[in-house]
């Protein structure tokens, strides 16, 4: 069964959609296997994968754990989402779980509700035991009932597309991916942190937040150079003074598209040597920043760091409605274009350059 239609990069993890530029255009059920690891950046296993389709590229990916029994409530969650992003059609790639036994109860009634809701289902494939095939194919020749063993990434057309635009190659696993975010212990920071004085709102907080925001500046300067800031004072510095909110929204809004992938990197580092109690605002940053890039899985598990450090953080909180809701990623562009400046007067009495 032919499939063209162009993918961007994205994914749903607990109920979540993201968003992302597009990619190669697909041309089989083939390519989509291929390029789903790509969408959601690892690997899928015991998950169910459901695309929706506008003006023929996929404009929104999501991926759920497979049910172990239906949940039409969960069902009605993932339509609601084609819904509120004006999608036209459906694509669903569904990895079984060996444990799960009435797979077919709940693909079934996913595939009634996209129907009835006006979404028609352009493609419908199973993966089980490595293995797979369409289910709306009838060709047994190209989809037969043992179906077809799982195509390998690496040496795919799309993996190989993808590489060469700069993509990242997906992680082998969820486990992998979130082994990527696992905190480095560094007690020489920590111990200069503590050394730090918090800022002292009862006089005027400006000249701490200048030299906030200028340590973050110098910060990404030294990370761009060498993909590291070994200057660890400079490190514990934007650390303390990113818990202040007008530093913290400086740096999220001195994100410059042309270099996300830059700050993606320096966000991460950032937030994996920083201790318990300095996590929450620079991963709420980095949430952000991975799910305007359509990089979702690793959006909300970033996000549930951020919560688990502080769970009543109030940006980790907006981020959780905002991607719980499926806005769109350009609404963090937009946020920076409004927001920025006037952290800029707040804090400079004028714009700084960067």
């Amino acid at each position: 069964m032919a499939l063209s239609t162009d993918l961007p990069a994205a994914e749903m993890a607990a109920n979540d959609p993201t968003h992302a530029s597009p990619m190669t255009t697909l041309t089989s059920p083939i390519d989509l296997l291929a390029a789903v690891p790509f969408m959601i950046g690892f690997e899928p296993s015991d998950s169910l994968v459901l695309m929706g389709l506008r003006n023929e590229s996929v404009d929104v990916a999501m991926r759920i754990d497979f049910p172990e029994v239906l949940d039409l409530d969960q069902i009605a969650l993932l339509i609601t989402h084609l819904k509120e992003n004006s999608i036209e059609e459906a694509l669903v790639v569904s990895y079984i779980p060996e444990s799960v036994s009435d797979a077919d109860v709940v693909i079934k009634a996913l595939s009634e509700a996209l129907e009835s809701d006006g979404f028609p289902l352009r493609e419908s494939l199973i993966v089980v035991s490595g293995r797979w095939r369409s289910l709306i194919c009838s060709d047994l020749d190209c989809c037969p009932m043992e179906g077809q063993p799982l195509p390998s990434i690496e040496s795919s057309r799309i993996a190989a597309e993808q590489i060469a635009q700069g993509q990242p190659f997906p992680f082998k696993d969820e486990n992998e991916l979130l082994h990527s975010i696992e905190p480095i212990t560094d007690g020489e920071i920590e111990a200069i942190i503590g050394q730090i004085p918090e800022i002292d709102y009862e006089s005027d907080p400006r000249a701490q937040q200048r030299e906030g925001a200028e340590a973050f500046v110098d910060f990404i300067n030294d990370f761009e150079s060498d993909g590291i800031c070994r200057d660890k004072k400079l490190v514990a510095l934007v650390l303390v003074r990113m818990r202040d909110l007008q530093v913290r929204d400086f740096v999220m809004g001195s994100v410059k598209e042309e270099k996300i992938n830059l700050y993606f990197d320096a966000y991460r580092w950032l937030m994996k040597i920083a201790p318990t109690g300095y996590i929450a605002p620079i991963a709420s940053v980095f949430a952000a920043i991975c799910y305007e890039r359509g990089d979702g899985a690793l959006a909300q598990r970033v996000l549930t760091k951020a919560l688990l450090d502080d769970e009543k953080y109030p940006l980790a909180l907006l981020l959780k409605e905002l991607f719980t809701r499926g806005k769109r990623p350009e609404i963090f562009r937009e946020m920076r274009a409004e927001l920025h400046p006037k952290v800029c007067d707040a804090i400079f009495s004028g714009t700084l350059a960067m």
